[in-house]
């Protein structure tokens, strides 16, 4: 190929490219950096910063550091980057909420050739857990977004220690996730398995029908199909209403608000997608092999365990590699079916980069959610090009 078709080439994918990395690859490497982004401590503070760097870290930092941080809050901080700086330093110490304000007020009230010790204005300047923790926010670069994602911190060593019990919720919140995320594939299994399997042993307009009705739902929009589950499964809904009327219940069930409404929603959310990629690998199975099994004396449900399933494998790994990945991310359906105590990650997410603003807290759960998803993925493109045996 000559340099001119070559070049005819790289402009026709170049707008594609183009889309990736400014839609996909850009945002992830701002959230990997934001995720490992220190310094907002070190420039609302920079002659603390300077003058902190050259104390070890034993007892108490010498008059000079005590000083510097005096005379960065006399010095008018703009209230965002100050707001900012004091967030940050709170999740390394609690208490740095109320005493940086407290200690910036009774400063610039004071003298300004006479300013108060600053363990005059609040004892817990005497305590060396909190200028260690203003030492450890001053790097440009931090790990205390990637170590409290997963409840973590770094100690007043340096070590790496466990936050907390009462801090202590990404851990929990993460292994419900996979959870939640791992139930629902499963239900999507049971479901779209012998779904997938009648639609394919039909033809005609019944085999359309079936299709239609598992992309249907995939033409409606995740709101309102979500919306319609919240009426479906309120207490005076018509699954209860239905089953009070049958004289199977008493009772409204909780069907909504806990984990049962969340895996009502999702599994059908996400069922199409499980059942697409069984039914691809199906169709492509000869329609003899199951009557030739027959001939040879095989029952019907031994021949579908050894013929069938068999070849079906790589269409429901397909599945549920593709039905666990999007689930692991999902928000809308567990923020709205879902209780306060069946939240996902997602929803955590979205509470520190909107509720908090704590952006850095955000980018390190969306890397941890990431991880998995990119290996899930990986593994998903390398079944997809898998070639199924043919028999």
């Amino acid at each position: 190929m000559t340099a001119a078709p070559r070049l005819k080439a790289a402009l026709l994918v170049l707008p594609l490219i183009a889309f990736l990395g400014i839609f996909f690859l850009w945002p992830l490497g701002m959230m990997i950096v934001t995720s490992v982004q220190g310094g907002t401590v070190r420039h609302a503070f920079p002659l603390t910063a300077e003058a902190i760097a050259s104390w070890k870290g034993d007892g108490l930092p010498p008059a000079e550091v005590q000083a510097a941080l005096a005379r960065d809050l006399r010095t008018t901080i703009p209230q965002e980057q100050f707001g900012d700086a004091v967030r940050a330093l709170n999740s390394q110490q609690a208490g740095f909420r109320t005493l940086l304000p407290k200690t910036a007020t009774a400063i610039r009230n004071a003298p300004e050739n006479s300013p108060p010790a600053l363990a005059t204005i609040d004892p817990r300047w005497g305590q060396p857990a909190f200028w260690l923790a203003l030492r450890r926010s001053m790097p440009s670069y931090t790990d205390a977004n990637l170590l409290a994602a997963v409840d973590l911190k770094r100690a007043d060593d340096g070590s790496i220690a466990n936050v907390p019990p009462d801090m202590a919720v990404n851990r929990m919140i993460m292994l419900r996730t996979f959870m939640i995320a791992l139930q629902v594939t499963l239900l999507c299994v049971a479901i779209g398995l012998p779904f997938a399997m009648l639609a394919a042993s039909l033809s005609g307009w019944k085999r359309n029908l079936l299709l239609l009705s598992v992309l249907l739902p995939l033409w409606t929009s995740l709101l309102v199909r979500t919306a319609a589950w919240m009426i479906l499964l309120q207490e005076n809904g018509l699954i209860n209403q239905t089953l009070k009327a049958l004289g199977l219940i008493d009772a409204s069930l909780p069907l909504i608000y806990n984990r049962t409404g969340i895996l009502i929603a999702m599994t059908h959310v996400l069922l199409p997608f499980m059942v697409l990629p069984i039914y691809a690998s199906l169709v492509a199975i000869p329609r003899n092999l199951m009557p030739a099994a027959a001939s040879l004396g095989a029952p019907p449900l031994r021949a579908m365990r050894h013929v069938l399933l068999p070849l079906a494998m790589p269409g429901v790994l397909s599945g549920s590699l593709l039905v666990f990945m999007v689930a692991l991310g999902y928000y809308i359906t567990p923020a709205l079916v879902g209780g306060p105590n069946e939240q996902m990650i997602s929803s955590v997410i979205a509470f520190y980069a909107t509720g908090t603003a704590n952006w850095g807290m955000a980018g390190a759960l969306g890397i941890f959610l990431l991880v998995p998803t990119t290996v899930l993925y990986l593994v998903y493109g390398r079944l997809s090009r898998t070639p199924m045996v043919q028999t």
